[in-house]
């Protein structure tokens, strides 16, 4: 297991001041948002990736995962989706998808992760058919992820098309598991009344990142700092330690662009912090 922070949180900074602030904290990974301002694939050319990477090597950071699921640039958070009833919509995720895969092979990244269709609410279609599109166009960004070897991560998330782990295995069956896969956002499970320790469990084969954040008792979505809801912290850890979880776990708190360096070390400082043998355990990679 590795700890990373998510630079959607860092939406007022350049992506090198991100790098420089997570690195001054601690980290040793950031997830790069595939969007403005940070790596957003249309601005940038060869100069820019590879300042990009030579940035990270002299601050000895590794990139945990590319968040393609933002498209701010063009639209929102969720908008362009992949079930627009526009079809000119959906080819601007696809499109955006292709080129998000394009970037994380320059980069030497080995995921990107996406939205679960996409909103729900008045996408004027039923779900198979909605699901049809979702599949059609994960398709055909699996034509260039799969020899690139890149994995296409799908994050289920409250009121999209696919929500709870349930859904997720529906649609996994569809798919081909070389190259889609599972960004497993624990407090997402949680929002939808799942306990994450047994999605953990349920998925670990599949799960090749993973999103954290806290979730009040309510289990509204919004994230939380971690400590300030009702996330078993102690519990997911040693569900992860149970079934030998070792890839990137990036810490996901887009809604603090207001404080976001504070929010990052004060993440960390949590871990690192938590009860019994987990403090060494984060100790060790902190440094």
């Amino acid at each position: 297991m590795k700890i990373a922070f998510s630079s959607n949180a860092f939406r007022k900074y350049s992506l090198i001041e991100t790098i420089d602030i997570l690195a001054d904290a601690g980290y040793k990974g950031i997830e790069i948002m595939c969007d403005i301002p940070h790596a957003y694939p249309p601005d940038l050319n060869r100069g820019a990736i590879a300042g990009i990477k030579k940035h990270l090597k002299d601050r000895d950071m590794e990139i945990s995962n590319l968040n393609a699921f933002m498209m701010t640039a063009i639209g929102d958070f969720h908008h362009p989706s992949w079930i627009e009833k526009d079809k000119a919509k959906r080819e601007l995720r696809v499109n955006h998808t292709i080129d998000c895969v394009r970037l994380a092979e320059e980069l030497g990244v080995d995921t990107i992760s996406t939205e679960p269709g996409g909103p729900v609410d008045g996408m004027g279609m039923d779900r198979t058919e909605a699901m049809k599109l979702f599949i059609d166009g994960l398709n055909r960004v699996v034509e260039v992820a799969k020899p690139a070897r890149i994995k296409v991560l799908v994050e289920p998330e409250p009121d999209l098309l696919i929500q709870t782990s349930s859904e997720f295995k529906e649609f996994i069956q569809q798919v081909d598991t070389e190259s889609i896969a599972l960004n497993c956002d624990l407090g997402h499970h949680f929002c939808v009344g799942e306990d994450p320790c047994q999605v953990l469990e349920e998925f670990k084969y599949v799960i090749h990142h993973i999103h954290l954040e806290d979730i009040a008792a309510s289990r509204e979505h919004v994230h939380v700092a971690l400590g300030k809801g009702a996330m078993d912290f102690n519990a997911i850890f040693q569900t992860l330690r149970k079934i030998d979880y070792q890839d990137w776990i990036t810490v996901e708190l887009y809604p603090y662009e207001d404080n976001p360096a504070k929010t990052a070390a004060d993440a960390l400082d949590y871990l690192i912090n938590l009860d019994g043998s987990m403090q060494d355990w984060f100790l060790s990679r902190k440094c």
